[in-house]
């Protein structure tokens, strides 16, 4: 875990090349949820992975996470192990985990894990069928709905994403970022100055600005708003 971390402040450095890293003592020996909470912390800084020198850079760290996997296939690491590979463009093996996964047992973070791999790649019917999935797994929790309102808006089904937020506010009334995101999509489907009017008041509260920017262009666009109204949601983009 340590290392994660150093690999996450430094990705520039070779960390995962230490000799003791890849030997097979220690790969028998570590936990799946250790080298998990591991592969997490060198995406704590955000750095951009998806390079064929990164790749090559964390080759020790995909031999582990397929050794470990293999050894000890518990679901829920195996779905936190996929983040980094997905992250360096190593779709495979991020399926892979997620398939060594659903042979143990079919979780909800495994679906995730799935959709968020599809939603990387760009393809949006696969994206929702995996969240679809995991709201099979999990149908009540309202994030699942958001998830999938998202991915139904960016295909351009405002009725869908609309209706999808509701159902996520059925379960967690007074969600900031559901809330939100049902004011835009109506928004955008209907033209309704209350949901734009509605959506500005909430935009303060929302913390990720780049969401709360793309709810806002999706609401902008919807049909005959107030030219007023659209200038202010404008200015909240803006800031």
């Amino acid at each position: 875990m340590a290392l994660g971390s150093l690999t996450g402040v430094r990705p520039d450095v070779a960390w995962g090349a230490a000799p003791w890293f890849g030997d097979a003592g220690f790969l028998d020996a570590v936990s799946a949820e250790a080298l998990a909470e591991a592969c997490l912390r060198t995406l704590d800084y955000g750095p951009d992975l998806d390079t064929d020198e990164m790749r090559e850079r964390f080759a020790p760290w995909f031999h582990a996470v397929d050794v470990v996997s293999a050894r000890s296939p518990v679901p829920e690491p195996l779905a936190s192990m996929a983040r980094l590979p997905r992250s360096c463009g190593r779709y495979e093996l991020a399926f892979d985990l997620c398939d060594r996964a659903d042979a143990v047992e079919r979780v909800m973070w495994t679906a995730v894990a799935r959709a968020a791999t599809w939603l990387r790649m760009g393809d949006l019917t696969q994206a929702a069928a995996a969240f679809e999935s995991a709201l099979l797994l999990d149908p009540a929790n309202w994030s699942l709905y958001l998830d999938l309102a998202d991915v139904r808006a960016d295909q351009g089904d405002f009725a869908a994403a609309a209706s999808l937020v509701a159902q996520g506010l059925e379960h967690e009334p007074r969600e900031v970022s559901l809330r939100a995101a049902g004011a835009a999509y109506r928004t955008r489907l209907s033209g309704s100055s209350d949901d734009l009017q509605l959506l500005i008041s909430l935009a303060p509260e929302l913390a990720n600005t780049a969401y709360r920017n793309r709810l806002i262009d999706h609401a902008c666009a919807g049909p005959k708003l107030p030219p007023s109204l659209v200038a202010q949601a404008h200015r909240i983009r803006r800031g």
